[in-house]
């Protein structure tokens, strides 16, 4: 079995927003309308994914009343977390069973799941049928009234008359942000006639007409969601009221999670997304299928899919997007023939596309080396961008000696910055969200020789420190560890590891994400019929079986690990971003302290030297002012609970929030989300670097004095 830590998240939306072209999908085995309630197959499910948790979860919590109403109310949300289809008479019905379904759910009973969204699917008719009535309505743009937007203020209607009023709000915000978007457009193209750059206005659709295909797609793609989709957001609804992290898989879903794992797939290399009924392609993948042909671009619409040369043409439009790629995924060397819609045009053209096996290489560890000088003096930094600790599981289970690895990667990345001479080495943790627990110690043993790299409690209240597994490093020079809210579980045992043996200094937001918790994937289809080969697919269930600490004893859960230099950013002070935040998040917890070197590569005074230049440094950037506004403007609208929807204002609001926006482009992206390995316009990163040079600076006088 392979352990594995994996990224902090809330459960996916009833349907999936985006994913690669060519991931493995499972197929529809009917849709909902045509099941009259749970299969053989559900309850086979249920009971093992019951018994695991019941004998396996690291709190031992029972599956009782407690659990019971956590998954009642969980399901709710999940499926109208803005309280816009269900009536509270609904409500009232579904939470007559809430202490009931744990008894339910032990005899492998998921009935109840059947009876909440056929409601749903009920309700979504109503509201399709009313949003055609309103759409076709005039509505006062200059009337001063507010839509609620914090789900935990909103209420469910009480009758018919109040969901109107509601959904009467909602189209007319609806109309409002379409108007605000169309106006933002039309400024580009004023730009682009004046000479100045503009991004290429998308193919202009009545409001009204594109309101009408959103909600009617929303409504057939939710008519189209087959048992196994259902099965999947109803268990996860029930391993969550256990902890954030611990969710059953379905599948297609667990499939998608190895190809993400082992960082290669086969099809055409296209990230494709959701919008108002059309498939969407979101990016190209890097030397992918898609990018060789080179006729597909990013924003075309995909509207229909052949097989081979002649297959017939598939119409694609409202179609699920896991069926869209379903379609669109196949064997390396075979063609699929896309019906294809180019951004900002509205003639069909088609492409035929020989499928590939692509590798996600921009999942996996890149580095570059940055010269930087100061006082005359160049230093060499080089820089690796580590997104997740990957593994390739399957691989790896069967020994195979050359399986995907994070730690083979990093690696060959540091014996390259040898080979150049580089100063010091920046790991930038700042994305990454976790990934494979035996990676996580590879790696850190990178660059300390030997001793403990993290510790770890099960149930049983049993602990074992898992050691650096191979003496030696690949690095032994400065290092600066770059981290945010969102580094989370395999990130925070490496910056953990780092910072108590006083290795490199950790920088970035205030703390890492929190997740102090560990997983372990368990194939049920193995665990039922405990054959390892051609066993039947039924998913997987993601349980949280043990704790994390760091070597000196703290968990990493809720509190994340300090950075000992913040860098002031908006992910700082963003509510729901941290663990602590999660629903059922596990307490914090301490151990006692595995013995390990100090290896006294940073002292508190050279932490201060370093918080005291970079201080002085913000204070006359452009970039952190700019940051210190935003943070005063979210601290004073956090705790807004409305909107307006008077016209004049909200255009007004807008306008301001687009002039912002502006500015941050010429800021740099605070988010310092990109393509390219760590982006040296940015300013944050700026500042990353001349910490480094600051810290190799402080560093060679310590030496020079020793």
């Amino acid at each position: 079995m392979i352990r594995s830590l994996f990224s902090p998240r809330r459960f996916r939306s009833i349907y999936v927003p985006w994913c690669l072209a060519g991931l493995v999908v499972f197929a529809v085995q009917g849709s909902l309308a045509e099941l009259s309630g749970p299969t053989a197959s559900d309850r086979s499910i249920t009971n093992a994914v019951v018994t695991l948790m019941r004998n396996e979860h690291l709190t031992r919590h029972p599956l009782d009343d407690e659990i019971s109403r956590r998954t009642a109310k969980g399901f709710i949300k999940l499926l109208d977390p803005m309280k816009v289809y269900f009536y509270q008479s609904d409500i009232d019905k579904f939470m007559t069973y809430e202490k009931d379904l744990d008894e339910k759910l032990k005899a492998g009973d998921t009935s109840f799941s059947y009876t909440v969204f056929n409601t749903l699917l009920t309700r979504i008719d109503e509201r399709v049928q009313t949003i055609d009535e309103l759409l076709n309505t005039q509505h006062d743009f200059t009337v001063d009234e507010e839509m609620v937007i914090d789900p935990d203020v909103a209420k469910y209607p009480k009758d018919a008359a109040e969901a109107r009023d509601l959904w009467r709000k909602r189209i007319k915000y609806d109309l409002l942000l379409l108007k605000a978007d169309q106006e933002s457009k039309d400024n580009d193209k004023n730009k682009e006639k004046d000479g100045e750059t503009a991004t290429p206005a998308a193919d202009v659709q009545n409001p009204k007409d594109r309101l009408t295909r959103r909600y009617h797609s929303f409504a057939k793609r939710m008519h189209q969601t087959d048992h196994l989709e259902l099965l999947e957001m109803y268990l996860t609804s029930m391993t969550t009221a256990y902890d954030p992290h611990s969710t059953y898989m379905s599948p297609k879903t667990l499939d998608n999670f190895k190809i993400q794992m082992r960082l290669d797939l086969e099809g055409i290399g296209a990230s494709l997304q959701f919008d108002d009924g059309y498939t969407v392609v979101k990016e190209l993948i890097p030397g992918g299928a898609a990018e060789k042909e080179g006729h597909l671009k990013p924003e075309d619409h995909i509207v229909g899919v052949g097989q081979g040369e002649d297959g017939p043409m598939v119409d694609t439009m409202d179609m699920k997007l896991g069926d869209v790629v379903e379609m669109i995924r196949g064997t390396r060397g075979t063609t699929v023939r896309l019906e294809v819609i180019p951004a900002g045009k509205h003639e069909r053209v088609t492409y035929s596309i020989v499928r590939e096996k692509i590798t996600l290489t921009d999942s996996e560890a890149r580095g570059r080396i940055i010269e930087r000088e100061r006082a005359g003096q160049k230093y060499q930094i080089g820089v690796i961008d580590l997104p997740s600790f990957y593994m390739d599981m399957e691989g790896a289970g069967r020994g195979l000696p050359e399986f995907k690895s994070t730690e083979r990667d990093v690696a060959r990345i540091l014996r390259d910055f040898r080979s150049k001479g580089v100063d010091a080495v920046v790991l930038d943790l700042s994305r990454n969200g976790g990934g494979s627990l035996t990676e996580a110690i590879s790696v850190t043993g990178l660059f300390i020789d030997q001793g403990p790299i993290v510790q770890v409690k099960d149930k049983d209240a049993r602990v074992q420190a898992y050691d650096d597994p191979e003496s030696g490093t690949e690095w032994d020079g400065p290092l600066v560890v770059l981290t945010s809210k969102f580094s989370a579980s395999a990130s925070e045992i490496f910056a953990g590891a780092i910072q108590d043996y006083h290795r490199g200094i950790i920088v970035g937001d205030k703390t890492t994400h929190g997740k102090g918790t560990v997983q372990s994937l368990l194939d049920l289809g193995k665990q039922l019929f405990r054959v390892s080969m051609n066993s039947p697919k039924l998913g997987a269930l993601k349980i949280t079986m043990q704790q994390f600490y760091r070597p000196d004893g703290d968990s990493t859960q809720n509190r994340g690990v300090v950075s000992d230099v913040e860098l002031p950013s908006m992910t700082n002070v963003i509510k729901g971003v941290g663990e602590s935040e999660l629903d059922y998040a596990l307490a914090f917890d301490k151990v006692g302290v595995a013995p390990h070197d100090d290896l006294a590569m940073v002292d508190e005074k050279t932490v201060e030297q370093l918080k005291s230049a970079s201080a002085k440094r913000r204070e006359t950037s452009d970039g952190f002012k700019k940051v210190a506004r935003d943070i005063d403007r979210y601290q004073q609208q956090k705790s807004r609970k409305t909107i307006t929807l008077n016209e004049q204002k909200f255009l007004a609001e807008r306008a301001e929030l687009n002039a912002e926006k502006e500015e941050e482009d010429q800021l740099d992206d605070l988010s310092h989300s990109r393509r390219t390995v760590f982006d040296t316009k940015s300013f944050y990163n700026q500042e990353v670097l001349e910490i480094t040079v600051d810290y190799l600076r402080i560093a060679k006088r310590v030496a020079r004095a020793n």
